[in-house]
């Protein structure tokens, strides 16, 4: 099931952007900021009318979807995502079967999937003032998986985690992609998390998508230092690259 935005203009923030993505693939879409990131992951995800252009799911536009069929296709979490009432860590996983009736004891085995994933099973009866930055951040996704759906879109999943848990994050979510079928579309900063995790990477600068491919193919020296303004150097072997930056030379930094 393919999903994609044909033309996407959104006034001085994406400028005429296509791109096709594909379910079992982990797409990270890079760029400094105010590149147009998260404006495209909220078109994507159905949140943000462009200007011009359209966003389809399988062909179908996402504009004309019931919002309850799109809100079981596509799992979508914000940069900032905020909770209204101090619920449980299960409490809130729970509001991601929102969408579905399927039942109470599938909506359990998709909560306790998701809260398994996370590594929050300790934590499911705790509030969530009773969290630290890293473990409600995790609690906002678990709410996503536990949607269980076919698309799971996420802006800057990583800020607020420690490595450890970002490592862990990272590969649970290619294992999605991978061994589940998920389309997986992430927004990061982190050139080096993009190119050791990611099967696709999009680059966007100032609106336009510059670059598209897989990492190797597109994260070069002579990019990075063309749209960052960095001149960078890669270390390590495939999987386990680190960057070693220098000199911002242009004023503009991730």
């Amino acid at each position: 099931m393919m999903l994609g935005g044909a033309n996407l203009t959104l006034a001085g923030r994406l400028a005429d952007v296509s791109v096709t993505l594909n379910p079992c693939e982990m797409t990270v879409i890079c760029g400094p900021n105010g590149a147009g990131k998260s404006s495209l992951l909220g078109a994507l995800a159905g949140l943000v009318m462009p200007d011009r252009g359209s966003v389809s799911l399988q062909d179908a536009p996402l504009r004309r979807m019931a919002a309850t069929a799109r809100a079981q296709a596509i799992g979508y979490l914000p940069q900032s995502a905020e909770v209204a009432w101090d619920v449980t860590v299960e409490t809130l996983a729970a509001l991601g079967r929102l969408p579905w009736r399927s039942g109470a004891a599938a909506d359990a085995a998709a909560v306790q999937a998701a809260l398994t994933a996370l590594q929050l099973e300790p934590l499911r009866s705790r509030p969530l003032s009773q969290l630290s930055g890293g473990e409600r951040a995790r609690a906002l996704l678990a709410r996503v998986l536990a949607g269980e759906p076919r698309w799971l879109l996420a802006d800057e999943p990583l800020a607020n985690l420690d490595l450890a848990h970002q490592l862990a994050l990272l590969g649970q979510l290619r294992a999605l992609a991978r061994d589940r079928g998920l389309g997986v579309v992430l927004v990061l900063h982190d050139l080096a998390q993009a190119m050791n995790f990611a099967d696709r990477v999009l680059v966007l600068d100032r609106g336009a998508l510059v670059a598209d491919g897989s990492p190797e193919a597109v994260l070069t020296e002579q990019l990075i230092g063309a749209v960052w303004g960095v001149p960078a150097r890669w270390l390590g072997e495939p999987g386990a690259r680190a960057l070693l930056p220098g000199c911002v030379t242009s004023g503009r930094g991730p």
